[in-house]
């Protein structure tokens, strides 16, 4: 049996011991007790905060129970935030605004807190400092100008979490120069081509602060720009700054196979190369994340939600066994893997992330024997873009408004929202700006979150989703394990084939009415005129500087990139870790030299029919 395969007994066992839990608490009347003055405990130490109204609420809402076996059930089979396995939030408290000294001195019968650590100058109150779980996204043209978009977002921001898109050459590990890309330049991403044009795509912003953070979706060339990233790090704040750095890189390979066909080396070396970057930031970087285990583009290919959602566990499991067996401690890789989902419309929205992290943590702590750190599963979360539509496409505000309270029920620890004019264009930055706006309004101008944690969880209706859902995700494990595991299957097209049919009969059942769609197939005004909406495109002018910069540091560092590339190739050849090579590569080759050379050692990828 594979690791899976354990994980779907682990999950199941889990289970069972709940039940047996319960009915302990039943049944033994010290246990139950010892149950209930736990949770009297618990209820007690719950501070209290006050709306703007004056109404007083609790900062963290617990169903009203006192029976032990109904205790027992929720302590064990949802646990509390921060608390295995951890189904209501990874963390004790998320969203919440900061606790005001003068509610916690009444709180805590005339003593102060002194955790408080900033000043309300409207009231004079100390308050806490928290970070905001808005992820800010951005790519277009040349780094200079997202450069200038990520400023643009961030006026406005006590933290500052960008997350940023790559053009097509980029993600493709293509130089701008190369034959035929001209015209694909800065489109749809922002192109980077050298250490150089990282320092750009940066300025101005501390990457050494713990207020900053940067995510990077791309996967194929992932380790070439994470190694791009620190070197430009160190290049403007010398090499103490690298174990500081906070971010993400997506770095995804099983993914990409299943869905987004962005991948550029073979299968086996692509993972070699993911796992010697994982290998390195896991011990040098503690706060980054080298991989961002990504669900978000096998439900924008046309998956199912549980598709999405089991495809996404089962490969981050892959991932752990195959770090494992490099010899990496599960308690040093495991709290840097993070994940990345989808959240549409689809009813299973309302549970699918709570479900996720339950197992999740359940199959790190019983199958691998992770700690507590290793058991969490960081999520970050996006809005739906195939929920977006061009017809009507004003509509699209409101259902990323759905999809955003969505995600905030299911506890993300991180959040983007897209654009309402993404069906035609990279956003404007009016489009973008509503887009953020609407995190804000949610989080700070509405009262849903900021007053108490778990305001809307727990319902009948969600719990009956929870359970559906963890017995779709455990079925789809069952198959893989069929199949040999997630390689065999991935080597099977068994996810892309299923991710394929969901998509056809998504598409079919819009087109016979039966998921109906605002503005589109239901409620439709007759106008089809295609809105007045500006296109972003990149300038000839920029594109040609972005081709003439290249040539620039081609040209200046032509000796060194020879030298570098031959030693980059002996040491992928004798089967070394190249992470520590590629860093210094990566000073004086552009990224196309270095996959290029990469792709003679190892071959290229060959897309599976």
């Amino acid at each position: 049996m594979s690791k899976l395969g354990q994980v779907v007994e682990s999950v199941e066992k889990y289970n069972q011991f709940v039940l047996d839990q319960v009915k302990l608490a039943r049944t033994d009347e010290k246990f139950g007790r010892e149950l209930l003055g736990r949770w009297n405990d618990v209820k007690a130490k719950i501070p209290v905060t006050r709306t703007p109204t004056g109404l007083p609420l609790p900062r963290l809402a617990l169903p009203e129970i006192d029976e032990p076996g109904e205790i027992a059930r929720y302590l064990f089979g949802e646990g509390l935030p921060g608390e295995f396995p951890y189904l209501n939030a990874a963390y004790r408290e998320m969203y919440l605004e900061p606790v005001r000294e003068i509610e916690s001195f009444e709180k805590n019968g005339g003593k102060l807190d002194k955790s408080a650590n900033r000043t309300d100058s409207s009231r004079g109150e100390k308050i806490l400092q928290t970070e905001e779980p808005t992820r800010l996204f951005s790519g277009l043209m040349l780094a200079e100008d997202t450069n200038e978009r990520f400023h643009y977002l961030t006026r406005h921001q006590r933290t500052h979490r960008l997350s940023t898109a790559f053009d097509g050459p980029t993600l493709y590990g293509i130089d701008s120069d190369a034959d035929g890309v001209f015209g694909k330049i800065g489109e749809g991403g922002v192109a980077i081509d050298t250490v150089e044009d990282m320092v750009r795509l940066y300025d101005g912003f501390d990457l050494g602060s713990p207020n900053f953070s940067a995510s990077m979706t791309i996967s194929g060339p992932a380790p070439i720009i994470m190694a791009m990233y620190i070197a430009a790090a160190k290049r403007r704040f010398g090499p103490k700054v690298v174990p500081k750095l906070r971010g993400t890189i997506q770095a995804d390979i099983f993914k990409e196979v299943q869905a987004q066909n962005e991948t550029i080396f073979p299968i086996e070396p692509s993972l070699r190369f993911l796992t010697d970057m994982v290998e390195f930031t896991a011990r040098e970087m503690p706060r980054w994340y080298p991989i961002s285990i990504s669900g978000y583009h096998i439900g924008e290919a046309g998956s199912t939600p549980v598709q999405q959602a089991a495809y996404t566990l089962s490969n981050g499991f892959a991932y752990a066994e195959m770090f494992a067996a490099r010899g990496i401690p599960v308690d040093q890789f495991g709290p840097r893997l993070s994940f990345f989902l989808d959240c549409g419309l689809d009813v299973e929205y309302i549970a699918l992330a709570r479900v996720s992290r339950r197992i999740w943590a359940i199959g790190m702590r019983d199958v691998f024997g992770a700690g507590p750190k290793a058991q969490l599963l960081k999520l970050h979360t996006q809005t739906s873009g195939r929920s977006l539509i061009a017809a009507e496409f004003k509509n699209n505000l409101t259902r990323t408004a759905a999809e955003l309270v969505l995600a905030y029920m299911n506890a993300t620890n991180s959040c983007h929202s897209n654009s309402a004019d993404e069906p035609f264009t990279t956003p404007s930055e009016e489009w973008i700006r509503l887009a953020a706006h609407g995190q804000a309004i949610l989080l700070e101008e509405s009262g849903i979150f900021k007053h108490t944690m778990n305001m809307l969880s727990g319902s009948p209706g969600m719990k009956a989703v929870e359970r559906a859902v963890e017995a779709a995700i455990l079925e789809e494990f069952r198959e893989i394990e069929r199949l040999g595991g997630v390689l065999a299957a991935v080597e099977e097209r068994y996810q892309r084939s299923q991710i394929q049919n969901a998509a056809h009969r998504y598409e079919q059942q819009i087109y016979d009415g039966t998921r109906p769609i605002i503005g589109l197939n239901r409620y439709r005004d007759g106008d089809d005129e295609i809105p007045d909406v500006k296109l972003a495109r990149t300038p000839r002018k920029k594109q040609q500087l972005q081709v003439d910069r290249l040539a620039k540091f081609k040209k200046k560092n032509a000796e060194k990139a020879k030298r570098a590339l031959d030693k980059l190739a002996d040491v992928v050849e004798r089967g070394e870790n190249f992470f520590p090579t590629l860093l210094e590569a990566v000073e004086v080759c552009s990224l196309g030299q270095i996959t290029g050379r990469l792709q003679e050692v190892v071959g290229r990828f060959r897309p599976m029919v």
